[in-house]
């Protein structure tokens, strides 16, 4: 009993240490210094009102599992306080349930307030009642407006400190953010703009939160700000300030999606070019923008004409499955990075041309050297030789040498497996008693603005702010007196409306007529339907089907398979060895199987090229 005793006080001791240890998180010209450590950090987004509560620790679990260091998320201030200082943390608002549910999976954060987001969120996460403040002019020096953003800053500061979450108390949040990509717009407010900025430098400082302040899109921003890159590409950005370490907080990892518009998409060969271009050209902190998209609710949704997804084609789809091959191939990406984590951040660096456009970075210390191959021509692979050995080195790709011999990663060459998700019909649709419905009423009270109620207008009016942001609708009604022998009746009748809005519905005499947008709902499921594997021997593959058994074996063939995921076919040269019956043993009922891709396993193809094609089907469990 002593013994036990002993041990548990031992482990509660530990415990209360790793939660209360303050980290000193500093920086120098070369990256992030926690506790002395220079460290790489790779972060991602995910923004927590755009899933469920019930769904962040899986979310943030995938994420570590995935060699994310850090999550980052946007605070959205007209979520919080929808009606002047009336606030809501509830529900998929607890801000403070989702930085904890980072810090217990022993992740670090980033926290932007803002509190304009922009993120294609409604109003750029700016509430309505601020718009409709007398005197108010937004995002430049107006007291009104920063008396109001001071207001609701310090109040997400003072909760975030009660709970001892900066790095500085014990907690993991180890940036914040004020302001966001203001530099794209400060021009046209002139003097006024750049008082408000240094303005906003003085409020975030003067908060005492003991970790750095960040300012994105804002060249040589005000000290003690550290400023940060956003885009596709970063590796050719440099801060002004010599002193600030190269951060990249937003990597688009695809693109928001409009009504009617095609699905976005970004390969996960270029966005994997992008993170390793990016450290072999001294980036030290990353973020992908977004790592998990999720759902636009309610009215959340921004312009222009945003969709409820928020999918962003990110290596989390928008219900939290993994999006591979983009998830897996920046996995290997992350733990590679890793591996070499001291030789980048404190080694010394040079280059070497190999030939036009493929150039070799070297990072050395005493002990050890890690070197990047990259070929930054988009159409010609390059055969290069480095130290004696040769390299093959993919159009628009870079590979990673730990050691500065053997390749263990490269950008364009892609061994994680690809799923293909299918979208079914809800079986519960057909049987309206299985699904709950729920729903509310229009406060018709909340959506007057000033105590206006109904007004009289020649024009379609903006929406927002006529309804408060409090409601879905805005209804126009006019009259007039027709005779019952006038002309027009014996013709048709239109109505036109002046309006760049995108969705109108019409009435006439109470009677539903028409809609400028065809409506069309249905309810279905997201599931994966395969996953396939394409890659040369030598590689540890694995297929898994996400917590559901693999059922069949579709193809499988080891030399020179032709075609895609979906419709492989097998070549004259493959081994005549039976790579479907060997996976069928090895993988038949089970989630997910791991295997070496060798001749000795599959045997000898009659051609140069190995590489092994498999499809394997996933359990329907559609009910």
């Amino acid at each position: 009993m002593n013994i036990f005793n002993l041990l548990f006080t031992a482990f509660i001791f530990s415990f209360i240490l790793f939660h209360s240890n303050a980290l000193n998180v500093t920086h120098d010209s070369r990256s992030i210094i926690i506790d002395g450590n220079h460290r790489i950090i790779l972060s991602g987004s995910i923004h927590y009102p755009r899933s469920t509560a019930q769904m962040w620790p899986d979310l943030i679990r995938k994420a570590k599992e995935g060699g994310l260091d850090a999550v980052e998320t946007y605070v959205f201030w007209n979520a919080h306080e929808p009606t002047r200082r009336q606030y809501d943390f509830s529900g998929n608002l607890d801000l403070i349930r989702f930085l904890k549910t980072i810090q217990d999976q022993g992740l670090y954060a980033i926290l932007r307030i803002g509190p304009y987001t922009c993120a294609e969120w409604n109003y750029g996460g700016f509430p309505v009642w601020l718009h409709n403040m007398p005197g108010v002019s937004l995002r430049t020096k107006n007291d009104v407006f920063m008396n109001e953003m001071k207001n609701f800053t310090t109040l997400i500061v003072d909760m975030v400190k009660k709970e001892k979450l900066f790095a500085s108390q014990g907690g993991n949040i180890i940036l914040a953010q004020v302001e966001n990509e203001y530099g794209n717009v400060m021009e046209p407010y002139g003097d006024e703009g750049k008082s408000y900025i240094n303005w906003c430098a003085q409020m975030a400082d003067s908060l005492d939160i003991g970790v750095p302040w960040i300012m994105c899109q804002q060249a040589a921003p005000p000290k003690p700000m550290l400023e940060t890159c956003n885009g596709w590409y970063c590796d050719e950005y440099k801060p002004k300030d010599p002193n600030t370490p190269k951060l990249w907080t937003e990597n688009w990892t695809g693109w928001f999606k409009s009504w009617g518009g095609a699905d976005p998409f970004r390969t996960a060969e270029d966005l994997a070019y992008s993170v390793a271009r990016f450290f072999q050209k001294g980036g030290t902190l990353q973020n992908y923008y977004m790592y998990h998209g999720g759902t636009n609710f309610g009215r959340t949704s921004g312009g222009p004409y945003i969709t409820t997804t928020y999918d962003y084609n990110a290596p989390l789809d928008e219900y939290g499955n993994l999006n591979q091959p983009k998830w897996g191939h920046l996995k290997q990406l992350h733990d590679v990075l890793h591996s070499i984590e001291y030789i980048l951040t404190n080694g010394d660096v040079k280059n070497e041309k190999l030939s036009n456009l493929v150039m070799a970075t070297i990072y050395e210390t005493k002990e050890k050297s890690s070197c990047f191959l990259s070929n930054t021509n988009t159409k010609i692979d390059a055969n290069v030789n480095f130290g004696g050995i040769n390299y093959f080195v993919p159009a628009w790709s870079i590979s990673i040498l730990p050691d500065c011999r053997e390749e263990a990663y490269n950008t364009a060459k892609v061994s994680a497996q690809t799923s293909l998700m299918i979208k079914k019909l809800n079986k519960a649709e057909d049987e309206p008693s299985s699904l709950k419905w729920m729903w509310r009423p229009e406060l018709i009270e909340s959506t007057s603005v000033q105590g206006r109620g109904d007004v009289s207008v020649n024009k379609i009016v903006d929406q927002k702010d006529m309804a408060n942001d409090a409601s879905d609708y805005l209804w126009y009604m006019t009259s007039i007196n027709v005779a019952k022998d006038d002309p027009m009746l014996n013709g048709t009748v239109t109505l036109r409306v002046n309006d760049t809005g995108h969705v109108l519905h019409a009435f006439f005499n109470g009677e539903y007529i028409a809609c400028a947008s065809t409506p069309g709902v249905q309810f279905q499921t997201v599931e994966i339907g395969s996953v396939c594997i394409n890659t040369h021997e030598g590689k540890e593959v694995e297929l898994s089907c996400q917590d559901r058994p693999i059922s069949k074996i579709k193809f499988a063939s080891f030399g020179s398979p032709q075609g895609v995921c979906g419709s492989f076919d097998k070549s004259e040269f493959d081994s005549e060895v039976d790579a479907l019956s060997i996976l069928e043993k090895e993988c038949l009922g089970k989630e997910s199987c791991s295997f070496k891709i060798t001749e000795e396993k599959f045997g000898r193809p009659s051609c140069e090229v190995k590489k092994l094609a498999v499809e394997a089907v996933c359990e329907d469990f559609t009910l």
